[in-house]
């Protein structure tokens, strides 16, 4: 986890705890509290923020930045250039019990530059398109189309945003152009 001339080093927090078997890609920025499991992959020139964890199995792609006090449960996949807020709540068990024989991980996908506000809670099963943002708060039940907007409790469509978060639209149909 150290640099060349040519890759940024990887930094990592005294108080962070990052297993050995866990793939930190260059430049990646690991802050206090952090713990960061054995088998997770996280990317290059990333922020992972103070008490974040990242289960096993878990990959984080290139430049995400994940703020304080997140769990990125095992079946979470993050792709590039993702935003995840502070509080943000990832689950992977859609009939939690604490003893189930039967268990199985439902997994979640947050595709490519995708935004999740503050304290926002993505229910396993759902896929958060490209350039989508969930606002501060949200409940998202279902899957998010790309470049949409949601809010609420559940999570309902708001209109439509571009690359830079700019609402571009409030109509039911996604524009032309996104």
């Amino acid at each position: 986890m150290t640099g060349t001339p040519s890759t940024p080093p990887v930094f990592v927090h005294p108080s962070a705890d990052v297993e050995e078997g866990a793939q930190v890609g260059a430049g990646t920025k690991i802050w206090h509290l952090a713990h960061v499991r054995n088998s997770a992959t996280i990317g290059a020139g990333c922020v992972i923020g103070r008490n974040v964890y990242v289960d096993a199995e878990v990959v984080i792609g290139d430049l995400v930045k994940i703020q304080n006090n997140v769990s990125v449960y095992h079946g979470v996949t993050i792709e590039d250039e993702v935003f995840v807020g502070p509080c943000v709540v990832f689950t992977n068990d859609l009939r939690p019990r604490a003893q189930n024989p039967d268990w199985q991980i439902t997994p979640t996908l947050i595709k490519r530059g995708a935004s999740l506000g503050a304290n926002a809670t993505i229910v396993c099963g759902t896929v958060i398109g490209e350039h989508a943002m969930v606002a501060a708060g949200s409940v998202v039940t279902k899957s998010v189309a790309p470049n949409q907007l949601v809010a609420g409790n559940p999570a309902r469509h708001l209109g439509w945003v571009d690359e830079k978060g700019n609402i571009v639209s409030r109509e039911a149909q996604r524009p032309d152009g996104l």
